[in-house]
């Protein structure tokens, strides 16, 4: 097995369905950019209220990535 060396990065992901839908959200816009994301770790997770009702979720994810070489 190889050694690796990681970075992290903190992203927040909304979604008006669900916390699951946030995180993917965020991932998939990061992977545009971001190359060899590894994992992810939720930090965060809060909604906004409209009404009375949620209308949407936020989720602050921190993700790590390795580092080419």
């Amino acid at each position: 097995m190889s050694e690796h060396v990681y970075k992290q990065i903190k992203l927040t992901g909304s979604s008006k369905s669900g916390v699951e839908d946030a995180v993917q959200n965020a991932i998939a816009k990061a992977s545009e950019t971001v190359k060899n994301m590894r994992w992810f770790q939720i930090i965060d997770t809060r909604g906004h209220i409209d009404n009375g009702r949620i209308a949407h979720w936020q989720v602050t994810i921190e993700v790590g990535f390795t580092l080419e070489e």
